[in-house]
């Protein structure tokens, strides 16, 4: 039905360890049904219970109903910030150097 991967992380700027959901996925069927909302609920009592400094993840600038989604939970999309990554041919290359 649904599942959210995650993992610990740590920043450096708040000097204590946070939480970084890599995906949240409801099957079709299962959306809007608060599936969702459970799963990132549940996520971020996890991030305080641990001692979590923020609980964070990336939604993609077109996906306007995710952030509104996401906003209207309290959170803060990020504008200042970009994703950089080193992939496939470009990933392979950079470790050859």
């Amino acid at each position: 039905m649904a599942f959210a991967l995650f993992f610990t992380n740590f920043s450096t700027f708040l000097g204590k360890p946070g939480l970084y959901l890599e995906d949240l996925y409801v099957q079709p069927a299962h959306r809007g049904t608060g599936l969702g909302k459970a799963l990132l609920h549940h996520l971020g009592a996890l991030a305080v219970a641990r001692g979590c400094g923020r609980f964070e993840w990336s939604v993609l600038d077109w996906n306007e109903n995710a952030i509104r989604f996401y906003e209207s939970m309290g959170a803060t999309v990020m504008p200042d910030w970009r994703i950089c990554r080193l992939a496939g041919s470009a990933l392979q290359a950079y470790a050859r150097d």
